[in-house]
């Protein structure tokens, strides 16, 4: 059974433009190499927005060497990238941008949810890619919720929605570059779900709600991260209140990472290219 071999509860919050005010978990400064395929994650919210004419958000900015995954609980996130592409996802949704081998985008808070405020709360991911595919063309997938599988768990455990990889022989729609498991649980309280996930494997728990336990560990109160001993099998959690988490599980890369601001690469050569080529305005133009 996976152990728990790092919990963090206690982070510090900063803001992201004026329209995100996160904490970040992890990134690859610290543990990318204990997570892979995993580099960041930032949890927004929840906080309360008054209503307002502003447009909240962080402008334009670039990208190389991985993707971002945006998962919406609450509020509205508008996406626009130099691609072309963009939409607005709102609670239940998700947005999974390809930076690879290079983009720039913007994200804001959405126009209606500005306009009449209210909640917000997300998560965004930064997933790295292997080597061969750091400088493929850049793309987004948008993934609504309705098109999300919902698996109802044993013995009225709660839910599992699979965003990406796959779960009782369901796959999620998000398109990968190497395995990833992503998946978002509701656990009712007082239960036991056991989770199969093989050994060598990396697995991430993100407690965003309740109360739970994971072998290694006393009860955990949300937020909280835990990051599972990889050389097991499988995972149980008891969830003592109703909880809310997002499992992150995938194959390592065991590739060099070696990261500045918001470039990923895997070597110092290369991070100083990334910023040549966004200085001279040969990647990321808008189409």
């Amino acid at each position: 059974m996976k152990k728990a071999i790092l919990i963090r509860t206690e982070v510090d919050s900063h803001w992201v433009g004026d329209g995100f005010p996160v904490r970040n978990f992890f990134s690859y400064s610290d543990v990318a190499n204990q997570i892979s395929p995993f580099l960041l994650m930032d949890y927004a919210g929840p906080k309360v927005f008054p209503p307002t004419s502003q447009r909240l958000g962080v402008g334009e900015h670039p990208h190389r060497g991985f993707e971002t995954v945006t998962i919406v609980y609450s509020g509205e996130v508008e996406h626009r990238d130099s691609t072309g592409a963009g939409g607005t996802i709102g609670p239940g949704d998700v947005q999974w941008m390809t930076a690879a081998s290079g983009i720039v985008h913007e994200e804001f808070h959405g126009r209606d949810f500005a306009k009449r405020g209210g909640d917000f709360e997300m998560i965004q991911l930064w997933v790295n890619l292997p080597k061969a595919n750091k400088m493929n063309p850049p793309g987004y997938q948008e993934i609504k919720n309705h098109s999300i599988p919902l698996i109802e768990l044993p013995e009225n455990a709660g839910t599992l929605r699979i965003i990406a990889g796959s779960f009782c022989g369901k796959k999620g729609p998000a398109r990968t570059f190497s395995p990833v498991n992503l998946w978002d649980l509701r656990l009712n309280s007082n239960t036991r779900t056991l989770l199969a996930v093989p050994a060598t494997e990396t697995a991430v728990v993100f407690l965003r709600k309740g109360s739970i336990s994971v072998p290694g560990t006393a009860e955990l109160k949300g937020p909280a991260l835990c990051v599972l001993d990889p050389e097991e099998s499988d995972l149980l959690i008891e969830a003592h209140d109703d909880s809310e988490l997002v499992f992150l599980g995938g194959k390592p890369l065991k590739e060099p990472i070696v990261g500045y601001g918001p470039f990923v690469m895997n070597t110092e050569n290369e991070i100083r290219e990334a910023f040549r080529d966004y200085q001279s305005g040969t990647f990321g133009k808008k189409k």
